[in-house]
């Protein structure tokens, strides 16, 4: 429904200015006519939005540059990597070679990017101006030295932490947003880092986009987008989740109408590879009092509200005892929750009176959690279908 909606304020925009989208071509003979193309193009558009979202054009680096464009694993030329326009020392590395001792894995297919010291990768896209988008990119560090990735999609741009690890295989899914501001826009991902080793750069694979549709509470709940339910692309064939990295401003977030307001990030889940307590997407607190979510809701002063969710486990092998903590404003309740690993989830509701109009919700986990399958994975509680209600005659 949330696909039809804005499709539906879309093609009314898009038949009277002309917009990006071209929904209908010609002249409409009569009313009849015009609600006859309306709604051949509007269910043609709704499975088109479904399923817009995926890969950018060799997003997987599945197409290979040519022989005369490389130099051992380094590729030579702006232009050699099919799709792609390359800045500075990028290399192309396969599934299974070694660097070192170490054994270098590819997440999805057989091919990767590694890029050196002020190196980039930039691809040009053409999108909807005025739309919110979200990038969800692979990478994984080669080295133990801090890293960090700078994401751009002119004229915005981010800085995006790998210090933390959060999968056993070394590979984390990372997620960013932005407005497209113009179209077409050029995306760049680059190493600013200096090291004195260039094989030390991060490893990148598999680079998407989708669409964001920025939500708005209901009568049915006040909250923004409180199942979680839209959010960043997630790779069908990865098995760790997306990371929405910390001090995220809302506007802007993966994750529409929440903020990441710690310094570790957080993890998007799904259904198909981890237990979901509500619909098909929730959230992962995966670093105790370090990964934290909030949510600033309108409220009137004086009135009673209910604040519902769900706390579970991901049946990722993340098993003890957890507690998750809620804040609505200066209220707080603490749910424990004991976690066999398996899946699972319990309900919870928070009672406040607001004392301001705008009320700050919270939510983070008491304790660090390491998964028991691998002793290095960090995991965490996971929270969806979070509720805000008023009380009738409060």
């Amino acid at each position: 429904m949330r696909g039809a909606a804005v499709l539906l304020s879309v093609l009314l925009v898009a038949t009277t200015c002309h917009s990006a989208f071209s929904f209908v071509e010609g002249k409409l003979q009569s009313s009849k006519t015009l609600a006859y193309v309306f709604m051949i193009k509007f269910s043609q558009e709704v499975e088109f939005v479904h399923h817009n979202a995926g890969l950018v054009e060799n997003g997987n680096f599945e197409l290979s540059p040519k022989q005369s464009d490389m130099k051992g694993t380094e590729m030579i030329g702006r232009y050699a990597l099919p799709k792609w326009e390359i800045s500075g020392f990028v290399e192309y590395i396969k599934a299974g070679q070694k660097q070192g001792d170490m054994l270098l894995v590819v997440p999805e297919g057989a091919y990767a990017v590694r890029l050196g010291n002020e190196a980039s990768i930039k691809q040009r896209l053409n999108l909807t101006k005025g739309m919110y988008y979200s990038i969800t990119f692979s990478a994984a560090r080669t080295c133990a030295q801090e890293e960090t990735l700078n994401i751009s999609v002119s004229p915005e741009w981010g800085v995006l932490p790998m210090q933390t690890m959060y999968s056993s295989n070394g590979w984390d899914s990372y997620a960013w947003a932005f407005k497209a501001l113009i179209s077409p826009v050029e995306f760049v991902i680059h190493n600013p880092g200096v090291e004195e080793d260039p094989a030390c750069g991060p490893l990148i694979d598999s680079v998407a986009i989708t669409y964001l549709y920025p939500p708005r509470p209901t009568n049915k709940n006040i909250l923004k987008n409180g199942g979680f339910e839209e959010g960043p692309y997630v790779f069908p064939n990865t098995t760790w989740g997306v990371l929405i990295p910390p001090n995220i401003e809302d506007k802007h977030s993966p994750l529409p109408g929440w903020m990441v307001e710690s310094l570790k990030a957080v993890k998007y889940i799904d259904v198909e590879h981890f237990s979901v307590p509500q619909g098909r997407r929730a959230v992962e607190l995966v670093a105790g009092k370090e990964s934290a979510i909030a949510q600033v809701a309108r409220t009137v002063i004086g009135k009673t509200y209910t604040l519902s969710f769900a706390v579970g486990d991901a049946s990722n092998s993340c098993e003890g005892s957890m507690v998750v903590e809620a804040f609505a404003g200066k209220d707080t309740l603490k749910v424990p929750y004991e976690s066999k690993g398996k899946g699972g989830f319990k309900r919870a509701v928070l009672k406040f009176v607001a004392g301001s109009t705008r009320t700050r919700i919270m939510f983070y986990s008491t304790f660090y959690t390491m998964r028991s399958d691998d002793f290095s994975s960090l995991c965490g509680p996971v929270i969806d279908d979070i509720k805000l209600l008023s009380l009738r005659g409060t």
